[in-house]
């Protein structure tokens, strides 16, 4: 089963986890898009018919895992053979912000910029960068994409994010450079396509 949020077609991973799939017995798939035919829900997975003796994996946010869970005991599969792993970002943080709603991840307002596209992996997001951002982190809150900062200076590293591909240029330069295979949204900018783990 899979939820993930990418568009049919789009989807990382597919071609080896059909393979995969394919090599075991009896193996059955059941693909759950959450931007368009809707999560993976209690109900839906009610309506799968899972065996009381599947073991199960459920990986992600811990609200899903929960709902997952109680689904699986429901459905009869004892607790000793679900297994979980947490796959989520750490909270947002803005300080000096005043909490306001906010909706769903969405497009930037405007018309859209001319740069290398930025995709914002757990968001489903992607938009094409514009000089009128002054860094990653500005566009990421134009699409009210959940984010981490604190000094907006490349000073703190709160906002250090794992950059999943692409390259990006800092200005400012940072205090400090991130660690290896993560980038600071707060001052960077980038140089190619690029996909962020947010």
């Amino acid at each position: 089963m899979d939820t993930r949020r990418s568009q049919p077609g789009r989807t990382p991973l597919a071609t080896e986890s059909h393979a995969l799939l394919s090599s075991l017995p009896n193996a059955h798939e059941h693909v759950f898009y959450s931007a368009t035919s809707g999560r993976l829900t209690a109900s839906r997975l009610s309506a799968l018919g899972v065996p009381s003796t599947t073991t199960a994996y459920i990986c992600g946010p811990t609200p899903f895992m929960s709902d997952m869970r109680s689904a699986l005991s429901a459905a009869g599969v004892p607790d000793s053979r679900i297994r979980t792993e947490l796959f989520g970002a750490l909270p947002s943080t803005t300080p000096g912000i005043t909490s306001t709603a906010t909706g769903p991840p969405h497009p930037p307002p405007g018309p859209p910029g001319t740069g290398p596209t930025v995709t914002f992996s757990r968001s489903g997001i992607s938009a094409r960068f514009s000089p009128a951002y002054r860094g990653i982190l500005d566009l990421a809150d134009a699409c009210d994409v959940p984010t981490r900062w604190s000094c907006r200076t490349g000073v703190c590293h709160t906002c250090s994010t794992p950059l999943l591909s692409g390259s990006v240029a800092y200005a400012p330069d940072p205090l400090e450079p991130p660690p290896a295979g993560e980038v600071l949204t707060c001052c960077s900018h980038p140089e190619s396509d690029v996909v962020l783990d947010m």
